[in-house]
């Protein structure tokens, strides 16, 4: 899930996103408001963080003006200003949620997995494939009765395959939404990962999770319905 953080604070602004990289997020930061408004109307986000004391340009007037060119974005304030007007103004703007400065990072993760459920009320809470199960909200992967460790990077790829299961995934899209925005390394390091968690969530199970399409990318199948399409050889062994 991608989030946009604008932020003056800079130091803030790497320990929100810091903090939410370890929740499974990928996060872009921009620092004032006419950045924050380029990234949200450029690039596509699942939710945006946004303070209102912006240089450039207000954080209000960045969410005037994403509505008004019909961005949808759920947009959560993170301010200082904590009076009943300065919430009533960034609602009728069109805010999504508003939360003050100083505050808990535990209710900044669960308002903005709100945010989300909210835009997508489909998505189940539990994300699964056979008898593997991924509760986003607990941080928790198990197969059958065993549970599963996964490193936050393992966990956020699998949450995406598992959010698109049934999907060819490419390596890029991949990338885009499980690495860092500003990656640019080589696209391989998929591969690898992709490797790591097959090591860990079916290797020991005697099963495959993840298809490779050659030339393409990768699927998440059900294990109890692999009989329905060709896996082939590649995605029965973790890439060296």
């Amino acid at each position: 899930m991608r989030v946009l953080v604008v932020e003056d604070e800079e130091r803030l602004a790497r320990t929100i996103q810091r903090g939410l990289e370890l929740e499974g997020f990928v996060v872009q930061l921009a620092h004032t408001g006419t950045d924050g408004l380029w990234a949200a109307t450029e690039d596509s986000f699942d939710v945006i963080v946004l303070d209102i004391m912006l240089p450039g340009l207000s954080g209000y007037e960045v969410l005037r003006r994403l509505r008004a060119r019909d961005v949808t974005t759920p947009v959560l304030m993170l301010t200082a200003k904590d009076g009943d007007y300065e919430q009533a103004d960034a609602l009728d703007l069109g805010a999504d949620d508003y939360l003050t400065k100083p505050f808990s990072f535990v209710v900044l993760i669960a308002r903005l997995r709100a945010l989300l459920r909210r835009r997508v009320p489909q998505q189940p809470s539990v994300l699964s494939a056979g008898d593997l199960v991924l509760d986003p909200a607990r941080r928790t992967v198990r197969r059958g009765d065993t549970d599963l460790t996964l490193t936050p990077r393992e966990f956020g790829l699998l949450e995406f395959l598992l959010r698109h299961k049934g999907l060819a995934l490419t390596k890029i899209e991949i990338l885009r939404n499980v690495w860092d925005a500003h990656y640019d390394g080589p696209e391989n390091v998929v591969e690898v990962y992709i490797g790591y968690l097959r090591k860990k969530i079916d290797a020991p199970f005697g099963s495959a999770s993840i298809e490779t399409l050659r030339g393409v990318g990768y699927r998440m199948v059900d294990p109890d319905r692999a009989g329905d399409g060709q896996v082939d050889d590649e995605s029965r062994t973790a890439p060296r």
